[in-house]
């Protein structure tokens, strides 16, 4: 689960291409990728600056392009997908900065399908060193290797979910995982149960607008709970979508930390969710956990 993380030093930021009409005392290159007056790519500046001992020192700053609108939606339904290395390190910094608190707890992801909860839980796996396991796949894997949607077809939906149940109460008395939950996990209290026995849950919220278009851009096939909606792809998951929402709402607002892409948005200035990256998602988490375990609940539970 341990890699290398880049360690030089990057931010993530917007630069108006008007800021710089004075040529400024150093250097500025820019990437090759233009978005009109904007750039979002690599920007190298190199400015002297004055210090005690009188040498010059050398600041560089990375901008990094990549986002959801730079990922198909079958990579984000994988998960497999590789973080520029400035995220790299604003995750790895914020991960140390969680460690002390976390002391080895569980993160459980909750929220409707097509979150990324898959995607954002192996990034979080990866920087803490834990262990992932997303809950639909060991269900899958306990009925003899039938897709979720083959389960929901040969045996309802009932059977689905206790073995949901059964997979969640395995994993409770464990430590030091990232496990992302099938959408209905949140339905059942017994899985609250077994979920904060050892863990703290994380409810990734997405407008769902942003889940059906990524959903109906993969297709809707793997979705047992969208075969009852007529329409086209899109359609089908609006409806659905709002209707779990509505249905499971309460019970994803009983998470311990919500994520929610709206707020990032607003935090990093960007004009609509799909330009969130999924490592910009996981930092966001990192940091509502980060709040949640220095309240007074929160410090109960890490035993601090």
């Amino acid at each position: 689960m341990e890699a290398a993380v880049a360690c030089k030093l990057q931010y993530p930021t917007w630069i108006e291409l008007e800021r710089f009409g004075r040529k400024p005392v150093g250097s500025v290159s820019f990437g090759r990728r233009l978005r009109k007056d904007k750039v979002r790519e690599i920007v190298s500046v190199r400015f002297p600056v004055q210090t005690s001992c009188n040498r010059r020192q050398r600041s560089v700053f990375v901008v990094s392009c990549s986002s959801y609108k730079n990922v198909s939606a079958s990579t984000l339904e994988t998960g497999s997908i590789q973080a520029p290395s400035d995220e790299d390190l604003l995750l790895k910094n914020k991960s140390r900065e969680v460690e002390p608190y976390l002391m080895g707890h569980s993160i459980y992801l909750v929220g409707l399908m097509g979150s990324g909860k898959t995607t954002v839980g192996k990034i979080l796996s990866h920087v803490l060193t834990y262990s992932f396991f997303d809950s639909d796949t060991l269900i899958e894997q306990e009925v003899n290797g039938l897709s979720v949607a083959e389960i929901f077809k040969l045996h309802g939906e009932g059977f689905f979910r206790n073995k949901e149940t059964e997979v969640l109460r395995s994993l409770s008395s464990k430590k030091q995982l990232v496990v992302s939950t099938g959408g209905g996990a949140v339905v059942r209290d017994e899985n609250w149960d077994y979920m904060q026995k050892e863990g703290i849950v994380v409810w990734l919220d997405v407008p769902l607008e942003a889940l059906a278009q990524r959903i109906a851009a993969v297709g809707t096939h793997s979705r047992p709970l969208l075969h009852y909606e007529s329409g086209d792809p899109y359609t089908k998951a609006m409806k659905r979508l709002s209707h779990l929402l509505q249905e499971r709402g309460k019970n994803y607002a009983k998470a311990n930390a919500r994520v929610s892409l709206e707020d990032i948005v607003g935090k990093l200035g960007y004009g609509d969710v799909l330009d969130i990256t999924p490592t910009e998602i996981a930092i966001e988490a990192l940091e509502q956990i980060e709040a949640y375990l220095k309240t007074e609940g929160g410090m109960a539970i890490a035993g601090l």
